[in-house]
C-alpha cells in the first residue's frame, strides 16, 4: 500500500502569520497520525519561514509520533548538520531559494553532484534513509542512483499545473521516470501540488511507494478537521 506523508509546514506558516504559539505543528502531526498518515514531512528552511529549530527538535523527539518523520532540507551546511544530529527517519534533499513561495523544481543532481553526494553520505552515516527531490527526468534518476540515494521523490508540480493534453504528457514523464527509478533499485516517491482531484493517476504509477502532500490536505482540514482530511486522501489513494 502507498504510504501517505503529510507536510505540516503550512500549519507552522499559519502560526507565523501572527508570531504566536498556535497552531502547534506537533498537534497537527498527532492529528494527521490519528487520521491514518504514514509519515510526517517538515522542511527546516534556512530562513526558518515556517518550521523552526524547536519544531524540528520536538518533531523528532516526540514520543506521541509513531510514524515516519521525513525532514526536507537543502544542501546548506548548517541544515545538514542539524539533520545529522536530529536523525529523522528519512531526509529528503531539496533545492531552496529565498525568493520562492514554495519549493519549485527538483535538485539538479548532475550539476550539484559533489555537494549532494557529500550531504547524502553524511546523512546515511548518521543512520538516515535519504531521498532526492528531482524533476521527472531519467538523467536525474540515473544521477540519483549513481550518487547512492535510497529513494527519489519525483516533483509533480508540472503535472499538477498542467491541463488537458499537457497533463497527460506530464503524467507520461512521471511514469517513465518512475519506471527508471524502480529499475535502478530506488524507492519511488512523489509530491508537490497534489490534491484531491489530481492524485489518483500518480498513485496508480507502478511501484509508487510514497506520496507527500501538504497544502491541499491542510486547506481541506480548515473545513473538515485534519483527521478527516487525511482519511479522505488515504481513501483516494
Amino acid at each position: 500500500m502507498i504510504e501517505l506523508g503529510i507536510n505540516i509546514d503550512h500549519v507552522a506558516t499559519l502560526r507565523e502569520a501572527r508570531k504566536t504559539y498556535e497552531p502547534d505543528p506537533i498537534w497537527a502531526a498527532v492529528e494527521a497520525q490519528l487520521g491514518g498518515a504514514d509519515g510526517i514531512t517538515f522542511h527546516l528552511r534556512e530562513d526558518r519561514r515556517h518550521i523552526n529549530d524547536d519544531d524540528a527538535q520536538r518533531l523528532c523527539d516526540a514520543d506521541v509520533i509513531h510514524v515516519k518523520r521525513n525532514m526536507e532540507l537543502s544542501l546548506a551546511e548548517e541544515i545538514v548538520a542539524i539533520a545529522c544530529r536530529l536523525k529523522p527517519d528519512q531526509a529528503t534533499l531539496v533545492p531552496e531559494r529565498r525568493e520562492e513561495v514554495t519549493t519549485e523544481g527538483g535538485l539538479d543532481l548532475p550539476v550539484h553532484g559533489e555537494r549532494t553526494a557529500e550531504a547524502s553520505k553524511r546523512l546515511k552515516e548518521a543512520g538516515v534513509f535519504v531521498s532526492a527531490f528531482i524533476d521527472p527526468d531519467t538523467d536525474q534518476v540515473d544521477a540519483a542512483a549513481e550518487l547512492g540515494f535510497d529513494a527519489v521523490e519525483l516533483h509533480t508540480g508540472a503535472y499538477a499545473n498542467a491541463a488537458d493534453d499537457a497533463r497527460q504528457t506530464e503524467l507520461s514523464r512521471l511514469i517513465t521516470a518512475g519506471q527508471r527509478a524502480v529499475e535502478s533499485n530506488l524507492r519511488l516517491h512523489a509530491g508537490h501540488g497534489l490534491n484531491y482531484h489530481n492524485t489518483p493517476p500518480v498513485a496508480a504509477i507502478a511501484e509508487m511507494a510514497e506520496l507527500n502532500i501538504g497544502h491541499a490536505i491542510i486547506s481541506r482540514a480548515v473545513f473538515t478537521g485534519l483527521r478527516d482530511a487525511v482519511r479522505q486522501m488515504k481513501d483516494l489513494i
